[in-house]
């Protein structure tokens, strides 16, 4: 496929019905038995098309990040999803999440009429792609980690016809128990921290040895873990009670403070040290858009726990039979380096591929070039097989 379109957007409003214990987003949806979902559809104007690739994040909205937009002008048809917690993460459950892609799924199928559906996992949504095409393939979960009925084996869910990994993580519970701050002590005071433990510290400096490493990371772990307890915890006493309070939101300080930020050498690929995503680490450290940052009981264990959220993409990809690309980028300032390579030696579907973009970022950022390698990639493995 070649040549540059001019693309159109259109709204894509999909809508089911749905019984919840109680109201978890703000607004209609999810209050009144009816789940409402905004989408778009990004179109290459006067080319059709039987094909569509899907993008989904489970809380961002991705109609206005480069690479789908960048698609959809070489030709390709795309539907951005956006799930019912779009731009709030605070009570998304994934579980849910995985519902709101099915709806999309078969709106896509039974109403747009495509043929071939292609899941496109970029970023936070690889996890999520990975996760629903399992749970569509053969699914099995019938309640959520906090207890709660949500049958999935009774939601339709429609399997894709391919599967891309694009600069994605294995994760968001993962992702966060690599990233938390374990120099917390205290989770109502952020200024209680072991200094030995605090990378912003003066106290604490790369290059980080091994053995600091392995510390370090044992101690994110444990700090995970009495969250965790604690929610848990919070959630039985209010399951006794019987009363009307059924869930209760907090705040988590200090959620990134991975040591492959400020040390290179830790998993190292191009990637521009002392910085992540969202900027300087220190100051995402304690701002509000850290990952995690408002949460509650039953988000925590649906998402943010690793001991309990289902949406892991290594974990899930051994349930995965169609196609899958996998594609890396060397310069991910978001993505750590072994994340894909994890996912992909995980996959066990006879066609899978592994691709390297060198010097990419994870938003392409100022990166026509690398971009376009990815979409060129990305063509000539769907020829290859018929989309």
């Amino acid at each position: 496929m070649s040549g540059s379109y001019d693309i159109c957007r259109e709204p894509v409003i999909v809508s089911f019905r749905e019984k919840a214990a109680f109201t978890e987003t703000y607004g209609f949806t999810g209050s009144q038995g009816q789940v409402f979902l905004e989408g778009q559809r990004i179109l290459p104007e006067g080319r059709d098309s039987d094909t569509v690739l899907i993008f989904m994040h489970p809380a961002s909205t991705l109609n206005l990040m480069p690479l789908p937009v960048a698609l959809a002008s070489a030709g390709y048809h795309i539907l951005s999803c956006a799930s019912r917690y779009a731009k709030n993460d605070t009570a998304l459950i994934m579980e849910k999440v995985v519902a709101d892609l099915g709806a999309y799924i078969a709106h896509a199928r039974e109403v747009l009429g495509y043929k071939n559906v292609v899941l496109c996992g970029w970023s936070g949504g690889g996890s999520l792609a990975t996760f629903y095409q399992s749970q569509a393939e053969k699914p099995t979960i019938t309640a959520t980690p906090a207890g709660d009925s949500y049958d999935l084996t009774r939601a339709g869910l429609q399997p894709a016809d391919a599967l891309m990994f694009i600069a994605a993580h294995t994760g968001r519970a993962r992702i966060l128990a690599e990233w938390i701050d374990p120099s917390l002590r205290d989770e109502l005071n952020p200024d209680d921290r072991d200094p030995a433990l605090d990378l912003y510290s003066d106290d604490v400096h790369p290059p980080y040895t091994a053995a600091f490493v392995e510390t370090f990371r044992a101690a994110q772990l444990a700090r995970i873990r009495r969250i965790t307890d604690r929610a848990l915890e919070m959630l039985e006493t209010l399951r006794k009670r019987g009363s009307g309070e059924i869930e209760r939101p907090f705040l988590v300080h200090r959620t990134m403070a991975d040591p492959r930020f400020l040390d290179p050498a830790l998993e190292p690929n191009d990637r521009k040290p002392n910085w992540c995503y969202l900027g300087n680490p220190e100051t995402v450290n304690t701002g509000p858009v850290g990952l995690a940052r408002f949460t509650t009981l039953r988000a925590w264990l649906s998402q943010w726990s690793p001991d309990h959220s289902r949406a892991d993409a290594e974990a899930c990809v051994p349930g995965v039979s169609v196609p899958l690309l996998v594609i890396e980028n060397t310069a991910d300032d978001a993505v750590p380096v072994s994340h894909p390579a994890c996912v992909f030696d995980a996959a066990t579907m006879k066609d899978k591929t592994f691709s390297s973009i060198k010097g990419a970022t994870h938003y392409y950022r100022e990166q026509p070039e690398h971009q376009a390698k990815v979409i060129a990639g990305i063509e000539t493995w769907l020829v290859a097989r018929n989309m």
